[in-house]
């Protein structure tokens, strides 16, 4: 395929997530400013193909084969690609909560908007979960039951990134691992009390129980 097709092709959120990250990595180097950094994570959200999106990252020298890159998150080894889940708010709020199937990558997008994902109810098919968020000029709020593992890998420029570090007693249970960068903006990780990932599990369970009672005893 030659260069043209390459770049005509559309882009996919793998393709989105790998230019955003360069441009975190260029903003804590200082080789961006705040503003640039913001306006072009900006571009990256509209972006349509390939060729777009490597518009944002060609003066960068992380964007140039041959240049050693960062190691990857250690438990994204096993994730797919691309996320099972995006949430996007532009001006805007989005989240997700109350009972619903928690994937394994999920990205959160706040620009001058507000992100809330709350896994307080969410049922967890999965022992690992990554959470992306990038927050600019908005905020990315999660909530977690309190028996699940949660860790942070992130930072902020004129922002915060804050993530209460949680480790549970179960080695079994989930493990939330909430990573990102803040411009002029905030991505904060906590547990919320009272909430206990088992005392879903358990209901669930019990529902399948009843169910195969009443087969049986048919």
């Amino acid at each position: 395929m030659d260069l043209q097709k390459q770049t005509d092709l559309r882009a996919s959120d793998a393709d989105r997530d790998r230019v955003a990250d360069i441009l975190r990595d260029a903003l804590a180097e200082g080789r961006l400013t705040a503003d640039e950094h913001a306006e072009r994570v900006e571009g990256v959200l509209a972006a349509k193909t390939v060729g777009e999106l490597e518009v944002f990252v060609r003066d960068l020298p992380a964007a140039h084969p041959g240049r050693p890159t960062a190691p990857s998150h250690p438990s994204q080894a096993a994730l797919p690609a691309d996320p099972d889940d995006n949430i996007v708010a532009v001006f805007s709020a989005a989240g997700r909560r109350g009972r619903w199937r928690a994937g394994r990558r999920i990205h959160a997008y706040a620009v001058f908007g507000s992100v809330e994902i709350d896994l307080s109810e969410a049922l967890f098919e999965y022992q690992q979960v990554v959470i992306k968020a990038y927050a600019v000029f908005g905020s990315v709020e999660v909530r977690v039951p309190e028996n699940v593992s949660l860790r942070g890998n992130g930072g902020g420029v004129l922002g915060s990134f804050e993530v209460d570090t949680l480790d549970a007693g179960d080695p079994e249970a989930p493990v939330v691992y909430l990573d990102g960068w803040a411009v002029l903006g905030s991505i904060e990780g906590r547990p919320r009390r009272g909430r206990l990932v088992a005392d879903i599990l358990d209901r669930v369970q019990r529902k399948v129980d009843r169910s195969l009672h009443k087969h049986l005893d048919r």
